[in-house]
């Protein structure tokens, strides 16, 4: 039963760090998104979202370009002598890079459903930009952030390619969830494959069960309806 604890637990730490970080930049670039006014936004918000449609390998790819020992940010990090590849803090930036899209879209999504007239009123009545964020747009856009969040958790737990490519598959040291259960299939060891998918299946179906459960109650009211 060990075998099986050891890459759950590494997928749980590598998927609430990567949600975590996802969190902190994707709400703050979605917020300003959705209060940018410019024809370049839409082409941003294109690009930032790139990795929901990208192979997971190209992504590893360029990850590995961009942080590995000839680059010059590798060289940089090597020098301080923090190291990435190979390592479960790579698994948490690659599983990062595939949840960051599902937290943007939701979070800038709920920010634009918030009516600009509270935001209006609260900088009438003396409010700085910051209090405005965190005391008025950011509690009535929550339900759909964390909605973004519960998708993010659920996809960074599940990544593969990209978290094979920079983090490898180190039993115990980089081998999450999805990776030990391509290990399993490839040796032939069905009993524990099937443990692993059905751990994994049953947290998936939870996570979707919840984030239908905190989208917007006029959304949910509308499907009802048809």
């Amino acid at each position: 039963m060990t075998s099986f604890w050891i890459p759950l637990g590494l997928s749980l730490k590598v998927a609430g760090w990567a949600t975590l970080f996802a969190c902190v930049l994707g709400i703050g670039i979605a917020y300003a998104l959705s209060r940018w006014q410019s024809r370049w936004c839409d082409l941003l918000d294109s690009i930032l979202t790139l990795p929901m449609v990208l192979p997971p390998t190209v992504i590893g790819y360029y990850l590995l370009v961009l942080l590995g020992r000839r680059s010059a940010v590798g060289q940089w990090l090597s020098s301080m002598g923090i190291e990435l590849i190979f390592t479960w803090q790579g698994a948490v930036i690659a599983a990062t890079v595939v949840a960051f899209p599902m937290i943007l879209k939701a979070a800038r999504a709920a920010f634009e459903d918030v009516d600009p007239r509270l935001e209006d009123a609260a900088s009438v009545l003396g409010l700085r930009p910051l209090a405005i964020f965190f005391r008025v747009s950011l509690p009535l856009a929550a339900r759909g952030i964390m909605a973004g969040v519960l998708l993010a958790f659920a996809r960074a737990l599940g990544e593969f390619g990209a978290t094979l490519m920079i983090a490898g598959s180190i039993p115990g040291r980089t081998q999450t969830m999805s990776i030990a259960i391509y290990e399993a299939v490839q040796a032939g060891e069905d009993q524990q494959a099937l443990v692993l998918v059905a751990i994994i299946s049953i947290t998936c179906v939870l996570v979707l069960w919840s984030t239908r459960a905190l989208s917007p109650r006029h959304v949910r009211r509308k499907r009802g309806m048809q």
